[in-house]
């Protein structure tokens, strides 16, 4: 089997199938079923792209993904931690995740998975209301969001003005039913983009068919 890196800390195994993986930073273990390789002595974790938005996104071709080694990522809608827990193998040691989750049921789940990944926080928080947990955080060079609301992108531009400096990065799964069942997904993604580009510039965006169905990807810089 082959390893090549992607243009950021995470990997693809090359089998005669291209899967997605990152670095496993806690080696023999699991988050969620994942399957485990081991090549020329590293421990690789195969990433889903229909359990995760992001690897999603990697699988669409993604180019610009602004988190990498040692990047302090605030991560609004952690869930289970299934795609923060990748996020913490992309970022490594040095790295560190905040993940803000407000079901206390999935919550359980990600403190289970923080408790052995020292570089996860998990706070149990509203992601409306980042003055809340503002500070509890130190610096942060990079917001992704996964929050299915209807506000969502209310969210994104909040916690942005509130953490991150005018130039620094945010990426953003939009799930287009959360904010109303009624519209077509892509009259939902252009009122979506039409707020956001107040804001911030629009670097890349792709939906996230097959993988995902009525998601819209965004990579986005503050203004």
């Amino acid at each position: 089997m082959q390893v090549e890196k992607g243009s950021s800390n995470f990997y693809w195994l090359l089998d005669g199938k291209r899967r997605l993986a990152t670095h496993n930073l806690t080696p023999g273990r699991r988050v969620y079923g994942e399957r485990l390789v081991e090549v020329e002595g590293a421990e690789y974790r195969v990433w889903d792209p229909r359990r995760s938005k992001l690897a999603a996104a990697l699988m669409k071709g993604l180019k610009h993904v602004p988190i990498s080694e040692g990047s302090h990522v605030l991560y609004l809608g952690a869930a289970s931690g299934t795609t923060a827990s990748h996020v913490s193998d992309i970022v490594g040691e040095k790295g560190i995740v905040y993940c803000i989750e407000f079901a206390p049921r999935s919550m359980r789940d990600l403190v289970n998975v923080c408790e052995v990944r020292a570089n996860m926080l998990p706070l149990l928080a509203d992601a409306r209301k980042p003055e809340r947990y503002k500070e509890k955080l130190e610096r942060i060079d990079a917001i992704y969001q996964d929050v299915a609301q209807p506000d969502q992108a209310r969210i994104l531009i909040d916690n942005a003005r509130t953490f991150l400096k005018p130039g620094k990065p945010v990426l953003i799964a939009v799930k287009a039913p959360s904010i109303d069942v009624s519209k077509k997904p892509s009259e939902i993604y252009d009122e979506v983009l039409n707020e956001l580009s107040e804001s911030f510039d629009i670097i890349e965006k792709l939906t996230l068919d097959p993988y995902e169905r009525d998601h819209l990807f965004l990579s986005l810089r503050l203004k």
